[in-house]
C-alpha cells in the first residue's frame, strides 16, 4: 500500500456484538475512502476472531476453561446492552436483516475483500489460550509494538 495513503487503526478491545459490528462499518467505510485500515484485536475482541466450530489444539486446564467461556466466533457475541439472556442479539440481528444491513461476518469478509489488515494480538493469544489454528484464515499475527507502528503514521485512531 502506498506510503501517500490516509491511514485508520482501530483497537478492537471489546467482544461485544454491537462494538464489533461498529468497529468494522468504521473500518470498511474507511477502507472504501481508500484508507489502509488495521484492526488490532486484543483481549475479548479476539472472540470475533474465532472459528464458529470447536478447533482440537492441545491445551492446559486454564486454557481449556477460557476457551469454554468465551463465544467462538463472531455470530455467538451478546451485546452490551440489553442482552436479555441471548435474546439481545437475536433482535438486532432481525433488525439489521430487516434494513438489509451486513452482518457480522459478511463484514468480515467485506473487510478481508477491502484489504483491511485484520491483526490478533499474540501476547493476548498466549495468555487466553488461544492458537492460530483457532481463528479464521487470512489474520495477521503481531504483538503490541507492530499496532503502535501502524498508529504512529494514521490519522484516526479508534479504541473500541
Amino acid at each position: 500500500m502506498g506510503d501517500n495513503k490516509e491511514k485508520t487503526t482501530i483497537v478492537l478491545f471489546s467482544g461485544e456484538l454491537d462494538k464489533a459490528i461498529a468497529a468494522f462499518i468504521i473500518a470498511n467505510g474507511a477502507a472504501a475512502y481508500d484508507h489502509e485500515v488495521t484492526i488490532f484485536f486484543t483481549f475479548w475482541g479476539l472472540n470475533v476472531l474465532r472459528k464458529d466450530q470447536k478447533i482440537a489444539v492441545k491445551k492446559g486446564f486454564l486454557e481449556k476453561m477460557f476457551g469454554k467461556m468465551m463465544p467462538r466466533g463472531a455470530e455467538k457475541l451478546g451485546i452490551s446492552k440489553m442482552n436479555f439472556g441471548g435474546m439481545g442479539p437475536k433482535m438486532i440481528k432481525h433488525v439489521m436483516k430487516k434494513h438489509n444491513a451486513l452482518s457480522l461476518p459478511q463484514l468480515i469478509e467485506l473487510a478481508q475483500e477491502q484489504g483491511v489488515k485484520l491483526v490478533a494480538c499474540t501476547m493476548t493469544m498466549d495468555l487466553l489460550g488461544l492458537q492460530q489454528e483457532e481463528l479464521l484464515d487470512g489474520i495477521q499475527y503481531a504483538g503490541v509494538a507492530a499496532y503502535l507502528g501502524d498508529a504512529a503514521d494514521a490519522k484516526v485512531n479508534l479504541f473500541i
